[in-house]
């Protein structure tokens, strides 16, 4: 497969990812586990088919003290005896988020998600979930390849 364009060969491109990577560093600062941020991050990937992402989050969270095992469950989480209640309420809400013209009103995933993290880190984990589903859409659509990446590349 080959992608559509690069977008780092473009004038705009280049400037947009500066943001866009600038917005995640500030979401890494925050209270919200770097491991939980990263099973979401890799969850959004898998529903959108994002190649790159998952390429780069998967590898992110290895580093960040994921195991194998673990990352090989996140699509099924659901029936999975690996994930705290914690991370299992990021993940359900990463999949409402990420599957808006399919997930009602939400207000149980809020509230699930509400008994295991606070006000900042349920607006870091919102913010999360609307930065790599952003992330997603740039990468699919322009048809961005997965493999490549090593992690740490883009600071």
């Amino acid at each position: 497969m080959e992608a559509r364009l690069n977008p780092f060969g473009t004038e705009l491109g280049p400037k947009f990812a500066k943001y866009l990577i600038g917005a995640n560093r500030v979401l890494t600062d925050s209270t919200l586990p770097i491991a939980t941020q990263e099973l979401v991050k890799v969850r959004a990937s898998q529903i959108n088919g994002c190649s790159g992402c998952l390429d780069m989050h998967v590898k992110e969270a290895v580093v960040a003290g994921e195991t194998p095992h673990r990352l090989a469950l996140v699509a099924a989480w659901r029936d999975a005896n690996v994930f705290t209640e914690a991370e299992r309420a990021a993940l359900e809400l990463a999949e409402h988020g990420t599957r808006l013209a399919d997930a009602g009103d939400g207000d149980d995933v809020w509230a699930n998600a509400s008994k295991y993290f606070d006000e900042e880190q349920l607006l870091a984990l919102v913010c999360v979930i609307a930065l790599i589903n952003a992330f997603n859409r740039l990468n699919v659509i322009t048809r961005q390849v997965g493999g490549d990446y090593e992690p740490g590349q883009h600071g």
